[in-house]
Formats: structure tokens, C-alpha cells, sequence
């Protein structure tokens, strides 16, 4: 709440408390889902399989959702997606047990959240003030974190509400209140956001480079491929970020009890480990990429990030392993930020919405490649070399932010 303070844009701080109602129907949704699953007979390969659906319905949405905001505008989209998610939520426990049935919903679930987050990161990037991009995206990326947090509490409390004999009913009614909870994001944007938060609510400083100057009003929009060549690397970092977090989340508890000695219940908590790293690092990390540079703040994280995956290899003993989870969290997870902030830097606000959705995509493939990728590795081979790759895959990343430094707009300047 103290932070929120030096937040002196209402629009921005709507977007804020919107993002978190939905984390927190997100946090909901998931805690249950799979136990749900699992009580409906699906196998745990069934379960990646509806989280690839999942991807699959950002990526189908994302492109579309820039032409749908600048169509329509960031408040509307936010409404239409919010509502859709909050109808999607609530109906998944009702619509049956065939797995197509289920993938739809998931897909659909996907679909509505994509346009709210291009929104929500469009009004952010254009209202923030160019010194503070990385420090404003940082907050957004915490208030997806922390309901991410609350979600699974109340989701706790529903069941013991409930009681063990009436586990269904918990679940149903987990899901239904997360329609509930998104619903509330609804009212926030309704009352909170205003027709117009994309406009830019600051001056171009001094040190914005010649791509971000004023055009003539006559000067024809840049093409996508101009736009993804200035945004690479951002769209690199949420592309590995993603496709990181996708297969930790299915194939890291497997690899602790299966290589690492982990018991079942140690490994309920792991996530909690990665998000808190997450949680208190991100802020700082934003100010740091805001005061030395945001590409130079992704590669030292992602550096961090590459020898943390190398301690899953070569530790043992689970004190050690939650330290690294703690850390991964804390370096991998916090570039997400980051990386939004750079996006925004590179871009005209003009093409925030295209950009944005370009962004998202690349998160979404992510998603996709990294489960079933990272599975063949591990049944293949082993969890070691699962996590081997990963570490390849963020070692490429710094490699790829050295020989493209200068899309950082400070490293131009130098």
C-alpha cells in the first residue's frame, strides 16, 4: 500500500487492484484443478494436454487482441475478457468430463485472459513515466503474484468449509467463486478506469532515442516485423519465461521425488518457494533495470537464473533445493517485468497494442513447446538432462542479449 502511493495515476492504480481481482480467480482455479481433474479420471498426460489447450487459446487471441483494442478500446476489451474469464471459471466443473469439452473451456479461458493482459499492459506502458517503466511493470507483475497467494487460501478455506465429505462441492464451488472474484474485476474497471487510460500521461525525456521522436502525423505505421525487430528480446525473455514456468510447474515435483528424495508433501509447497522469490525480488529488480538498464538487468538475472537450474543438477538435500526454487523464483521470475518494461521503452505508443500482443504470443509458444518438450526429455533420458536443457535454453538468452545489447535504448545512448 506504501508503493502504491507514489502511484499518482488513478487509471494506473485501476489496473493494478483489476489484475489482482483476477490473479486471485486464477489462483482459485488453479489450486483445484487439478484434484479435479484427477477426480474425474483424467491422467496426469491429460492434464499437460488441457494446459497446452490453454496456450493455444492465448495464442490464438493474441494478435487479435491489439486490433481489438485499438477497435474498441483498453476498457471495453478489459470488461468483454473479464466477463468471458468469469463465465468460462464458474461453468468448468458443470460441462462434464469429456476431455474435448474440458479443452474447449480451457481454451476459452485462455482466449479471455489474453486481451485483458495486453490491455492491462498497454495502459500501463503508456501512462508510466519513462524513468519508471521497469518499477510500474514490476507492480503489475506483483499483483498478478500475490493473487496468486490469496486465491489458494480462500480455495483452503472453501474445503474446510466443506468439509472431506463433500470434496466435490468444494471444488464446484472454488470455481464458482472465482467467477465471482473476476466479476468484482469487472466493477473495478467499470467505475475505476477511465474511456481513454492508453493516452500517455508523460513528456519523452531527453534520453528517448530517435525511434521514439514525434512522427509527422503523415508517417505510415511500422510493419509487425519492424515492430518484433525492436521488441526481440523482450519477446525472447517472456518466450523462455514461459516456457520455463510451463514445464516446471508439471515436471519439477516428479523430478524432486523421483531424483531428489522429495516426500509428496514437500513438494506441495515448492510453488510457494517460487513465487515468494518472485514476490520480493521483482520491485527491485525493476528499480535496478530502471536505473542501469533493462537489458543489462535481464542478462544478470537470466545468468543468475542458468546457474540456479545447474544446482538442481548437482545439489541435494531438500533446505538446499528449496533455496534454489527460492532463487529461481527470485531471478527467472522477476525478468518477466523487466522485459514488459523494455517492450514499452522500444515502442511508440501507437503500436503498444501491436507489440503487446506480439509479446503475449511469444509467452503463449512458450507455453506450448515447453511441456511436451521438456516431458519427451525427461521420459527419454532423465530429469537432469530436463533441467540441463533449461539451462541451455537461458544460457542462449544471455548470449542473445550481448550480441543485441543495443535494443536496450540506454545502451544506444551510451
Amino acid at each position: 500500500m506504501v508503493i502504491l502511493k507514489r502511484i499518482t495515476d488513478s487509471n494506473i492504480r485501476a489496473v493494478y487492484w483489476a489484475i489482482l481481482s483476477l490473479s486471485i480467480a486464477y489462483g482459485l482455479a488453479i489450486s483445484v484443478l487439478a484434484k479435479f481433474l484427477e477426480a474425474s479420471a483424467f491422467t496426469k498426460a491429460d492434464t499437460g494436454k488441457l494446459a497446452i489447450w490453454f496456450a493455444g487459446g492465448i495464442v490464438a487471441m493474441s494478435l487479435p487482441s491489439g486490433w481489438l483494442i485499438r477497435k474498441f478500446g483498453g476498457k471495453r476489451v478489459m470488461i468483454g475478457g473479464l466477463i468471458g474469464y468469469a463465465i468460462v471459471a464458474a461453468a468448468f466443473p458443470f460441462v462434464g468430463k469429456s476431455f474435448y469439452a474440458l479443452g474447449a473451456i480451457r481454451a476459452l479461458d485462455g482466449a479471455f485472459s489474453v486481451p485483458v493482459w495486453v490491455a492491462s499492459e498497454t495502459i500501463i506502458l503508456a501512462r508510466a513515466p519513462r524513468a519508471e517503466k521497469a518499477f510500474y511493470t514490476s507492480l503489475y507483475a506483483l499483483s498478478l503474484a500475490l493473487g496468486y497467494f490469496i486465491g489458494p487460501g480462500i480455495a483452503f478455506g472453501i474445503a474446510k468449509i466443506a468439509g472431506e465429505n463433500h470434496e466435490l462441492v468444494a471444488r464446484q464451488t472454488t470455481f464458482v467463486a472465482a467467477g465471482i472474484v473476476a466479476i468484482l474485476a469487472v466493477a473495478v474497471v467499470v467505475f475505476r478506469l477511465e474511456d481513454a487510460a492508453g493516452r500517455q500521461s508523460h513528456e519523452p525525456t531527453a534520453e528517448e532515442p530517435a525511434l521514439e521522436e514525434q512522427s509527422a502525423p503523415a508517417e505510415p505505421a511500422p510493419s509487425n516485423l519492424t515492430i518484433f525487430s525492436r521488441v526481440k528480446t523482450s519477446c525472447l525473455a517472456t518466450f523462455s519465461y514461459g516456457y520455463f514456468q510451463a514445464s516446471v510447474v508439471l515436471f519439477l515435483p516428479t523430478f524432486l521425488t523421483s531424483e531428489k528424495q522429495f516426500t509428496d508433501d514437500q513438494t506441495v509447497i515448492v510453488p510457494a518457494f517460487f513465487a515468494g522469490g518472485m514476490l520480493l525480488f521483482s520491485n527491485i529488480a525493476g528499480r535496478l533495470g530502471d536505473r542501469f538498464g533493462n537489458l543489462v538487468m535481464m542478462r544478470a538475472l537470466a545468468f543468475v537464473g542458468v546457474l540456479t537450474v545447474l544446482g538442481f543438477i548437482t545439489i541435494g538435500g531438500v533446505v538446499p533445493l528449496f533455496i534454489l526454487v527460492f532463487l529461481a523464483g527470485a531471478s527467472l521470475a522477476s525478468i518477466s517485468p523487466v522485459s514488459l518494461a523494455l517492450q514499452g521503452l522500444v515502442t511508440r505508443e501507437r503500436d503498444l497494442t501491436r507489440s503487446g500482443a506480439m509479446y503475449n504470443a511469444s509467452y503463449a509458444a512458450g507455453m506450448l513447446l515447453g511441456p511436451p518438450i521438456s516431458g519427451w526429455l525427461f521420459d527419454r533420458y532423465s530429469g537432469t538432462v530436463m533441467n540441463a536443457h533449461y539451462a541451455a535454453l537461458w544460457g542462449f538468452f544471455v548470449v542473445f542479449t550481448i550480441i543485441f545489447r543495443k535494443d536496450d535504448p540506454r545502451a544506444r545512448a551510451a
